[in-house]
């Protein structure tokens, strides 16, 4: 074969469609039972929106975006992730003087050159949310409410909540001096990632995977140990309300946003049938983030949450069972008068919004009715000649066999 997808994509087939369609779906449904509005952005921007909102020294910036000079010399980067791009269109088109509260929501493709496993592609899809305008506790619940009632809907009752606070632009300063002296202490034992970020990201160091860095830091001091009595309030008041609406949680004090605009919650949302990397949503507060972008001074909070990972789950928890459209109706044609009459009534039922399908290969009638029924049609139209004639022919119901004359004029087939 000469030309195969690029390693870290793939194909969504009809198949496959059902599944995300329905997803797609129920993501819709419950953003707008939140009252949060789509916003589509552009799949490329500018590199520097993304060097500013996700950080020069994380590894997305540093390794995996897709960045490359267009023919005016401009550094483009295919988007990473879906926050920078939406805050940017928020303060571009002078949202904020619309509304003090914009609520958008996203669901599209990103772009990472990580290496390649399941649920994590190059190209990969992810929906998320978007509050902007206010530092009410009750809006942060309300991000996290999201993608856990997604999932509720979708019949996954294994997800678990954790969250932090990572302070603020006051008290984490102290927090940062007292983890960096700790972490000297360990340096030369530490993975070289780790080490790179003690002195430029320290609070990344606690987010470590490597077994070994998590063992060294087991006794790490924590930020929820250092907050400010703001964070402390806030941050008690998240945890009422997830009481208040019956969410359960834990604090996790590794669970960190290791740049300085991130402020008060952070928050993941887990499941155990993902395995060890088994993130499905995540996000956090981002007070600092619109001014950093160049926007006014402006609070915020969001989450992320990917597809594929979700679709992983709804597999191995058998709830991927969504049912891939079918024809309504089925019209098998005997001869080539027959064939030109059915296009023409195809046609004319397909505009009256009615599923239909039809043989283009002239098949046999027996290769026809093979067709509808590997194509699951509900009914299906024998016409030939006679009933060309007559105006009247015989709907037949696939599932049952049940016949029912009706008027070749006035076909419909029922609900």
């Amino acid at each position: 074969m000469k030309f195969r997808s690029i390693k870290g994509t793939k194909d969504i087939l009809p198949a496959e469609s059902a599944a995300w369609q329905s997803v797609e779906g129920v993501v819709r449904t419950v953003m707008a039972d939140f009252n949060y509005r789509e916003i589509r952005t552009p799949v490329f921007e500018q590199t520097s929106l993304f060097a500013r909102s996700i950080g020069e020294l994380t590894d997305i910036v540093s390794k995996e975006m897709y960045s490359f000079l267009d023919r005016g010399e401009d550094s483009i980067t295919l988007r990473p992730e879906g926050t920078a791009s939406t805050l940017r269109a928020y303060i571009q088109n002078n949202l904020a003087e619309q509304s003090p509260m914009v609520k958008l929501y996203y669901l599209g493709p990103m772009f990472r050159q990580e290496r390649p496993q399941a649920g994590r592609l190059r190209q990969f899809h992810q929906f998320g949310a978007e509050a902007i305008g206010s530092t009410s506790p009750q809006l942060d619940v309300e991000i996290i409410a999201i993608p856990i009632e997604i999932y509720r809907r979708l019949g996954i009752s294994d997800s678990r909540l954790k969250i932090n606070s990572v302070g603020c632009e006051k008290c984490r300063p102290t927090y940062k001096e007292l983890l960096t002296i700790f972490l000297l202490n360990l340096k030369d034992r530490l993975s070289p990632e780790s080490h790179l970020r003690i002195q430029s990201n320290p609070l990344r160091v606690l987010d470590s995977k490597d077994e070994n860095d998590i063992r060294l830091t087991a006794t790490a001091p924590l930020i929820k140990d250092y907050l400010c009595q703001e964070c402390r309030t806030h941050f008690d008041e998240v945890r009422r309300l997830l009481g208040a609406i019956n969410l359960s949680h834990e604090i996790d004090g590794r669970l960190v946003r290791g740049l300085d605009y991130y402020t008060k919650t952070a928050f993941e949302v887990t499941s155990a049938s993902l395995g060890s990397q088994d993130a499905l949503a995540g996000g956090g507060r981002y007070d600092l983030l619109v001014a950093e972008l160049g926007g006014k001074p402006t609070p915020g909070v969001g989450f992320a949450a990917g597809l594929e990972r979700l679709l992983i789950v709804l597999d191995k928890l058998g709830k991927n069972n969504f049912i891939e459209t079918s024809p309504d109706l089925y019209l098998v044609s005997l001869d080539e008068a027959t064939r030109q009459w059915a296009f023409v009534k195809a046609m004319e039922l397909r505009g009256k919004g009615m599923r239909v399908e039809l043989d283009y290969l002239s098949r046999s009638i027996k290769a026809q009715m093979r067709d509808a029924n590997r194509q699951s049609a509900r009914y299906v139209l024998v016409v030939g000649e006679q009933e060309l004639k007559s105006g009247r022919g015989k709907l037949k119901q696939m599932s049952s066999g049940t016949e029912t004359e009706i008027s070749l004029e006035n076909i419909a087939v029922p609900q």
